[in-house]
């Protein structure tokens, strides 16, 4: 979508907390996969982590990341994971639901409302 799109909106992939860190609700399938990471308690740490998952995903889009106090997440209830599609005004035009199991129909519904706007 991103490809797709990128000339006709502005995209970010903001990275809000670690999902399942190994001090909180960790996983089996993270650790089979390699991922152990602890809750980042400082940005700096946060930032570290979203880099590497930003690396590790290969986004080509660019990356941003939360506050240590979830304002991005509290605003849009974003953990997981969550597509929103902020129109020029400023108001939510696309608010996917939450990931992972609302991801494949928030790409959809955001590519189609990109798709008709002008």
């Amino acid at each position: 979508m991103y490809q797709e799109y990128k000339e006709k909106a502005e995209f970010f992939f903001v990275y809000i907390r670690e999902a399942h860190p190994k001090d909180g609700w960790a996983m089996q399938e993270n650790e089979h996969e390699g991922i152990s990471l602890t809750d980042p308690t400082s940005h700096d740490e946060r930032s570290d982590v979203a880099g590497r998952a930003c690396s590790t995903l290969k986004l080509s889009m660019p990356c941003l990341v939360d506050d240590m106090s979830d304002t991005v997440n509290k605003a849009y209830g974003a953990w997981p994971d969550r597509i929103c599609v902020v129109d020029r005004d400023g108001k939510i035009a696309v608010m996917g639901g939450q990931g992972p199991w609302g991801f494949a129909p928030s790409v959809q519904a955001a590519a189609q409302w990109l798709a008709n706007t002008n």
